[in-house]
């Protein structure tokens, strides 16, 4: 599920934001963007994200701006080597003009306050707190999103279930259909030998019964049934949902395999099928955004 969130907190010691943009993917997949002075924080505030969100591709910023009671002192090992970046890349490329001062200032790390001063417990604890903020907030979007899919899934599930409905009223009409393909199938296989009629009967019963979709529509209409279930559970539901799509793909594509050969009836049998398939993988692409 997508979602956006950014909290603000003012500390003594200065500002700190932190911003988090979600969008979907089969599992977490989180980056980071914070200062040089937070790298040794990246751990803890994984661990708060992770026992929040469990599925989606994060991008988590995080900035802090020390407040400016002492004079920012230069970087000078910095400064230098941005001098000596630009003058080398001028005179490789042929290209004329000047350092901007102000682009330079603008580098990360070119100002520092307070030297090399590490962070105290206190502003590694806002950290902590205003991350933990930012995924409420950010599960409240993702909720909300969740809960529109879910809603849809819902609908698209209904008429899952009136297609395999449509189908099993269809199926019924279709066995006469079927028993006589399947004795002038016979003839002509046989032209006119003489067969035993117990075999040819046992023989027959066979290929009905791999022809029939009737186990394959009620493994469907289940699957749908459990999928409606898990729905208004709710909780983590993504990953089962996958497998359960994968389940109801399979059931679909046998109905769809079984289909032919029976006229005007197998084709209308094959249409819903196909229905069925499409609305299978309408779920699934929608069950991406679930999680």
């Amino acid at each position: 599920m997508t979602g956006f969130a950014r909290v603000r907190r003012v500390l003594e010691q200065g500002e700190l934001v932190v911003s988090l943009k979600a969008v979907n993917h089969r599992g977490l997949d989180l980056h980071f963007h914070v200062p040089p002075e937070l790298e040794s924080v990246e751990h803890e505030i994984r661990g708060v994200i992770k026992a929040a969100v469990a599925r989606g591709h994060l991008q988590v910023h995080v900035s802090f701006n020390r407040s400016l009671g002492e004079t920012p002192a230069l970087n000078r090992e910095l400064f230098r080597a941005y001098l000596a970046a630009f003058r080398e890349a001028a005179a490789e490329y042929q290209v004329s003009g000047q350092p901007d001062l102000n682009s330079a200032l603008r580098v990360p790390g070119m100002l520092a306050v307070g030297g090399a001063e590490e962070l105290d417990e206190a502003v590694v604890q806002a950290v902590l707190e205003t991350t933990a903020e930012a995924v409420t907030v950010l599960n409240v979007f993702r909720e909300r999103e969740g809960a529109a899919t879910a809603e849809e899934l819902h609908a698209r599930c209904r008429s899952l279930c009136s297609l395999v409905t449509r189908m099993e009223e269809i199926r019924t009409g279709a066995i006469p259909a079927f028993q006589k393909r399947l004795r002038e199938r016979l003839a002509e296989l046989l032209h006119g030998a003489a067969v035993d009629p117990q075999r040819l009967a046992q023989e027959a019963a066979i290929l009905a019964d791999r022809s029939d979709i009737a186990e394959e529509l009620v493994r469907l209409r289940t699957h749908a049934g459990h999928l409606d279930q898990m729905l208004n559970a709710g909780g983590e539901i993504g990953k089962r949902l996958d497998f359960l799509l994968q389940e109801m793909n399979r059931e679909s594509n046998t109905i769809l395999s079984k289909t032919g050969g029976i006229g005007d009836l197998g084709l209308t049998l094959t249409d819903l099928a196909l229905a069925a398939k499409s609305e299978i993988d309408k779920i699934r692409e929608q069950s991406l955004n679930l999680e």
